[in-house]
């Protein structure tokens, strides 16, 4: 009779839960999204289905499945599944779940998986506890975070534990979930509607399935409409379709090659209004900098890279201001392609033939039997000159005259371009 009651009680407030918590998947077969963890033969699926997985950290975004990754691990797995989150269990709670694994361990031989949510903000001493439980095969740890684990979790339990980064959801996931959303609360939304709350979701699929169970609160008994989606998410739609995305980010990279501030800022605003995948903009800006800016501003990648592990550790909305620090940086940043040019120009030739034998004074003396074929022989070591650097032929003989990298008159570039004149001139005069 009590089971028949707790069956009553669950099934009540399931129904009353959030809709993201309504349609958490039992079995990974209905997880929505992170296909290469997932997907048929790929390694977490083999590993749940053979029943084999270890302990592991999934790692990733907000809203990108890392606890409904966990519950379906449990739903296809023979062993008992406990579940703490971080925030709240101390190390009491640790020990006890660590004694009832023990338990079922000696009495039915059943292992056991612990569900450690926001496992970084447990402390080193609370992550120590759970150590030799691990260590033991006591417990299979599943730690769910959405810091990076190499920060945040205790090198040993990270060393006995596999990582599985999980990605923002695509688009194609997002509408999945938005439609099995529609079919669970037994309405409908236009085309237009759906493709809003897609464009605005920023591959979260928590966010997104909220904001549709307010939508159709709001529209309720009518079928979603743009308008309800727009007082959802507290914003207006803005056009932003296939053709917006390649034309907005377009405009973002000859703003920034362009010099020009101003633009570059209001095209990355258009963008993050429009809900594109930061992650998607921050990489471009990392391209950016090396292709566009190169050696002229030295720094540039340095700060662009410096956005791109902000915006992982942050998120938006507070990135934000990390992506727009970057933006303007490289908009105003001295402009050279000249690295660009260099490995395009050389890969170009290689591929064309113009390979040539690596000088025998370059090549490694490492090992017995180099100097009797000359390797090694002749080379002068640049550390031994006072200048720091000495005139030898380091190109094969075949391409001694090629030039790939040639140093523009722009920023730092200009004071690489004077330095390997000086060179040059040097080596001259040594020769004569």
């Amino acid at each position: 009779m009590s089971d028949l009651f707790s069956a009553a009680a669950e099934e009540q407030l399931r129904s009353q839960s959030p809709l993201a918590a309504r349609l958490r998947p039992r079995t990974i077969d209905d997880v929505v999204g992170q296909e290469h963890l997932v997907g048929i033969g790929k390694p977490l699926r083999r590993l749940v289905e053979q029943d084999k997985l270890s302990s592991a950290i999934f790692w990733g975004p907000p809203g990108t499945g890392k606890t409904t990754l966990a519950l379906a691990v449990a739903g296809t797995t023979k062993r008992a599944f406990e579940q703490l989150s971080a925030v709240t269990a101390g190390v009491k709670d640790v020990r006890e779940v660590i004694e009832r694994a023990r338990q079922r361990l000696g009495m039915h031989g059943q292992g056991t998986i612990l569900f450690l949510d926001e496992i970084h903000r447990f402390s080193k001493s609370q992550q120590d506890a759970l150590l030799p439980a691990v260590e033991d095969g006591t417990l299979t740890l599943i730690g769910a975070t959405t810091e990076n684990p190499f920060f945040e979790v205790n090198a040993p339990l990270r060393s006995r534990s596999t990582l599985f980064r999980l990605e923002p959801l695509s688009r194609d996931a997002i509408r999945v979930l938005i439609d099995r959303g529609l079919t669970a609360m037994g309405t409908t939304a236009t085309l237009d509607a759906k493709d809003l709350l897609t464009e605005r979701s920023g591959g979260d699929g928590r966010q997104v399935l909220t904001s549709l169970e307010v939508s159709v609160a709001l529209s309720h008994p009518e079928q979603v409409l743009v308008e309800h989606v727009e007082a959802a998410l507290g914003t207006s739609a803005l056009r932003y379709g296939r053709d917006d995305h390649y034309d907005v980010v377009s405009a973002f990279i000859k703003s920034l090659r362009g010099s020009d501030p101003q633009a570059a800022t209001y095209y990355l605003a258009r963008m993050l209004e429009a809900g594109e995948d930061a992650r998607f903009i921050v990489r471009r800006m990392v391209i950016f900098a090396s292709e566009d800016i190169g050696l002229a501003d030295p720094t540039a990648l340095m700060i662009a890279v410096a956005a791109a592990q902000a915006l992982e550790h942050v998120g938006l909305p507070e990135a934000e201001l990390n992506l727009a620090h970057a933006a303007i940086h490289l908009a105003t940043a001295p402009k050279s392609n000249r690295a660009a040019l260099a490995i395009w120009g050389a890969r170009a030739d290689i591929k064309n033939g113009a390979v040539g034998e690596v000088p025998a004074h370059l090549r490694d003396a490492h090992y017995q039997g180099a100097a009797v074929l000359g390797h090694g022989t002749g080379y002068d070591y640049p550390h031994d000159d006072p200048r720091g650097w000495v005139p030898q032929q380091y190109l094969p003989d075949e391409l001694v005259d090629k030039r790939w990298y040639e140093p523009s008159p722009h920023g730092r570039e200009r004071e690489i371009g004077h330095r390997l004149a000086q060179q040059n001139e040097e080596a001259h005069q040594e020769e004569s």
